[in-house]
């Protein structure tokens, strides 16, 4: 198993340090691993072995290994590995919508209750948009790749990804203007990063298929 650590997040330590948001973000931080480890605990359960962790400055990204049965066991127009993505993707979000409950009733011991609670429903609503990577994005790609196949799954989220990003990023503009909060922005970028780069992957996946197509 390796484990790599992405540099961005001293950058992302600098910007909420000058912005006087470090105590937030390390909270936040704090809690994605925690719900990344909710997406992990959901693989283990599942029998899949985790490959790579990297740690971001949102936290751990876990990448798990393929199990070649799954792949090999059809389900609809996919398979049975596209269910235990689906399943692995609510893992997150319900362990931050747990935690978020938890917190309403008990007391945190170092964090602030009210900045326990709001980390942990900002965590469960940002990953639950759907844009493909986030969870929300992963949870309907692996519905329409068991019903309708692949190939359409990663066009309609792919699509789908886009149009948010253009309404979000109006929506952060605002938010920007109003609140005077970089957080908002930061985020934004960071989204569009995502975005483009899933734009990209799917560009080359789409030349791939239809060259095989053709042959």
């Amino acid at each position: 198993m390796k484990i790599r650590i992405d540099l961005k997040i001293i950058l992302f330590l600098i910007l909420f340090w000058f912005t006087n948001q470090i105590n937030i973000y390390l909270t936040i931080v704090f809690f994605c691993i925690i719900h990344e480890l909710g997406h992990l605990f959901a693989g283990l359960a599942l029998k899949l072995k985790p490959e790579n962790i990297e740690i971001t400055p949102y936290g751990l990204s876990i990448k798990l290994k393929t199990n070649t049965k799954d792949l090999n066991k059809k389900l609809g127009k996919g398979n049975n590995l596209e269910l235990k993505k689906i399943i692995i993707a609510l893992a997150g979000p319900l362990t931050s919508l747990i935690l978020s409950i938890i917190f309403i009733y008990i007391d945190p011991i170092i964090i602030e209750k009210q900045d326990a609670i709001y980390s942990n429903i900002l965590i469960l609503l940002f990953n639950l948009t759907p844009i493909y990577p986030l969870d929300g994005g992963r949870i309907i790609k692996g519905i329409l790749h068991i019903k309708y196949g692949n190939r359409f799954a990663k066009k309609v989220v792919n699509i789908m990804s886009n149009i948010i990003m253009v309404i979000l990023s109006f929506i952060f503009s605002i938010a920007v203007f109003y609140f005077q909060n970089i957080a908002y922005f930061i985020i934004c970028i960071f989204l569009w990063c995502i975005t483009l780069e899933e734009n990209n992957k799917y560009r080359n996946y789409m030349k791939i298929n239809d060259s095989l197509n053709n042959e």
